[in-house]
């Protein structure tokens, strides 16, 4: 990749009292790519992703952002800002949680779901191609973007299958158009198939957008479908990186292998 990368994380560590559950990582996240970081669970995986997110703290290490700041990228490490500041930014960064049901609140409705963004960061809603000057036009728009009807916006999250969920979570974390989004195994709650279709939404909308995605998983398959480049890592350390041919094709490392010789193929359903 050329350039300076959108999201770095340097020499990030995190302890939980006397167990090291992130090592030593680094990794770059290039605009416009997808990145997959894979590996078995309990490698570290999610943690990383709410360290980037800022959801938890970080032992020690650097979290560089290089984000649009009046029209030019302005580098920033998240760890050393104000709480203020940080809470302007989240409207940059957006993840996709694994549990589809646990993400939405069971007393809101799809509507109120996907206006909350517009609310807690004061912004206008803003189309996609167009000219949008009300709030209901966009949240209509969004719902559409995810493949739900706009009769969904006034049901409630038990109404919805595990996979249908899961498109509103991808719809809420779109909504103020971030310019960097963390996918922590978006299909691990949902069965094969379902499982697919959300995939093939997201490579649709990573296409469509040029999203910049961190996509988390431990099936390789997924991650040679989805990511242009894929790290992997194992005890809380990057262990491999590189294209996904590099990795997926001809990977150095014993884990590597490994990963590639336990997960099956997943049916990938055109839409």
């Amino acid at each position: 990749m050329t350039g300076e990368p959108l999201l770095e994380a340097r020499n990030l560590i995190k302890d939980y009292g006397a167990s090291r559950v992130v090592n030593d990582l680094s990794l770059q996240l290039y605009r416009g790519e997808t990145l997959g970081l894979v590996g078995e669970s309990g490698s570290g995986k999610s943690t990383v992703a709410r360290l980037l997110l800022r959801l938890i703290e970080p032992t020690s290490g650097q979290i560089v952002c290089r984000l649009d700041h009046n029209g030019a990228p302005h580098e920033i490490d998240l760890r050393h800002i104000k709480a203020n500041e940080m809470r302007r930014l989240r409207r940059k960064l957006a993840i996709v949680f694994q549990d589809p049901y646990a993400a939405l609140d069971p007393r809101m409705t799809v509507r109120q779901t996907l206006a909350e963004p517009f609310a807690i960061h004061g912004e206008k809603p803003v189309g996609t191609g167009r000219a949008i000057d009300n709030l209901e036009a966009r949240l209509i728009e969004l719902v559409r973007e995810v493949g739900l009807d706009s009769s969904a916006l006034c049901r409630y999250p038990h109404e919805f299958s595990g996979g249908q969920r899961q498109r509103i979570n991808i719809a809420r974390a779109l909504a103020l158009r971030p310019e960097i989004l963390i996918l922590d195994e978006p299909v691990s709650a949902l069965d094969v198939s379902v499982g697919a279709q959300v995939i093939n939404l997201l490579k649709d909308l990573q296409q469509r957008y040029g999203l910049t995605c961190l996509f988390i998983s431990h099936s390789m398959p997924l991650v040679r479908y989805l990511c242009d480049r894929v790290a992997v890592m194992q005890h809380g350390r990057i262990v491999e990186t590189g294209t996904w041919s590099e990795v997926c094709e001809h990977p150095r490392e014993a884990y590597t292998q490994q990963l590639l010789a336990a997960t099956p193929e997943m049916p990938v359903l055109s839409e």
